[in-house]
This record gives C-alpha cells, structure tokens and sequence, in this order.
C-alpha cells in the first residue's frame, strides 16, 4: 500500500469517528457546558495515548526516540496545537449550544476553502484539480447538510469563527507532525487544550449552563457521550489526522476529512432510522467525487 492510499484511508476513518461524533456533541451540551465538555474529553484523550505509548514495545525505545524527534519541537508543537485545538473545539462546542448538528457540520467542514487560502500565504503548491475539488466538496457539503433556508445566526458564526482555527490547526499539524512522533505530539495537544478548557470553565461555562460545575447527575447523564468523544473522536481521531496528514497535502487532507458530514447522515441513518433524500446522495456523491479529483497525479502525469 502506497503512503497516498495509507493516508487517505487512515484521514477517512478519522472522518468516520468525527461524522458520529457531532450527534455526541449535541447530545452533550444538553447536560454540561461546553468548556467542561471539552476539558474531560481531551484529557480523556490524552490518558488514552498515555497508556497507549507506555505499552509500545520495549525493543523499538531507540527508535521512539528518534521518531519523537527533538524535545523542543513536540513541546512547541503540544503547545501551539493544543491552544488552536482549544481555541477550534470550545468555539465550536459553544455554536452547537445555538444550531443544529448538521448545519455544525456544514460549517465547521468550510475550512476545506481556508486550508488552501491560507497555504497561498505559506507558499503551499495547489493545483487546479485540488481547486475545483474544494469547490465541488462545498458545494457538497451544501446539498448534504443544508435542507432549510440558510441564515446565519449568532450560533453558527460562532462556529465559522471555529472552522478558521480547525483551518489553521491542519496547517500546523502538517508543519509538526513530518517533525516529530504523531502520537505523542497529539497527546501533548491534548493535554493542553484540555488543561486550558478546564481552567476558562468556571467562567465561561455559566453562560450556556445553570451553574460553572455539573453536578453528579449531569456528568452520569453526560458520560456516554464523554467517552465516546473522548477515546474515540479525540484519542483515536486527532491521532489519525496527525498519522494521515505525515504524506498529504493540507488541502487534499482537508477535502478528506471533510467527509465527516457523509458520515454524520449514515449515522443518522443507522442509529436514529433516518434516511437519505435525493439531495443528500448527491451531496455525497459531489463530496466523493471532490476527494478523487484532487488526488489525481498530474504532477507524475507531466513528468
């Protein structure tokens, strides 16, 4: 298997667990707010790499050592991921106190236009096919996630203000991760954006909740989809994004991940027997198409 084929399955089974997990986001913010949320998820996320590194096999600790690259670097990195990653996933966890799942989806996923508009500033090479499927994923996105009239309101700015820092955390993955270990590098940004969630909590979270700490019933009711956020969508997920992202372009992993929301209709479909309308297969269908088109090797094609 080449490393363009590894990257794209490992970068859509990261999208797969994302795409479940909005419902799990949702559901959340019914219980706690969104600081605590996103405070026990991430540490719950990075003990779950914690006892994955402290069980890899003894034999390969010289060459842990050489992969995790220089220490500077994976504190840099931890640090300067964690507090996008922080500032991403707050944002976005406080829009969808205000808007819907899918519509969350859809917007969040908008960083797929930010990823390249971004990269031009940092001289990243983007040819035309990965344009026009940026283009085709939006336009995508739109059939799948939008059925309604589409207005803004204050939730879903909230959340577009998150999709630019989703935008930029992939930029900065990508620098990092061909730097240092994968792994421990989304253990460190864990620990961070989780250390700072914890701290903002007691005051920012009375404004979308009763009170700044839950009470026991509340984290009962809460834990189901604590866990799930927590081992699966940012232990598992951000692990896979940082191990995919190692041999792709932002701009092509970004249209990959975006498939999150095809994902977040097929669990609707499974979980909750809701079923796809016409609009939302050809969403999916533009949304496939986009991920192919901007994986074409034009630049092996000319050579």
């Amino acid at each position: 298997m080449n490393n363009t084929v590894k990257s794209t399955f490992i970068l859509t089974l990261a999208a797969m667990i994302w795409g479940f997990a909005f419902v799990a986001q949702r559901s959340g913010m019914e219980h706690v707010g969104p600081f605590f949320f996103n405070g026990v998820r991430t540490l719950l996320g990075a003990l779950t790499l914690t006892v994955f590194i402290s069980f890899q096999n003894s034999a390969s600790r010289a060459a842990s050592r050489n992969a995790s690259g220089d220490k500077k670097d994976l504190l840099r990195g931890g640090l300067l991921c964690g507090l996008v990653l922080f500032a991403g996933s707050n944002f976005q966890q406080m829009g969808l106190v205000f808007t819907s799942a899918s519509k969350a989806g859809f917007i969040t996923a908008l960083y797929i236009i930010l990823v390249p508009i971004f990269g031009i500033f940092l001289k990243h090479r983007t040819h035309w096919n990965t344009w026009i499927g940026v283009i085709l994923a939006s336009v995508g996105l739109y059939c799948l996630c939008i059925t309604e009239a589409f207005n803004i309101a204050a939730g879903d700015l909230v959340i577009l203000i998150g999709a630019a820092f989703w935008a930029l955390h992939i930029l900065i993955i990508d620098y990092f991760v061909r730097r240092v270990d994968a792994v421990r590098l989304s253990c460190a940004q864990f620990i961070v954006c989780g250390a700072f969630s914890l701290i903002a909590m007691p005051f920012a979270d009375p404004y979308f909740s009763a009170v700044s700490f839950p009470s026991f019933e509340s984290i009962i009711a809460v834990l189901p989809a604590i866990l799930y956020a927590g081992i699966l969508s940012s232990g598992a997920g951000f692990t896979l994004q940082a191990v995919g992202q190692k041999y792709a372009n932002p701009t092509v992993a970004s249209i990959i991940m975006s498939t999150e929301a095809i994902f977040g209709v097929i669990g609707g479909f499974l979980l909750l027997g809701e079923r796809f309308t016409p609009r939302e297969l050809l969403g999916s269908v533009l949304m496939f198409a986009a991920v192919i088109l901007a994986q074409l090797p034009l630049g092996t094609r000319r050579k």
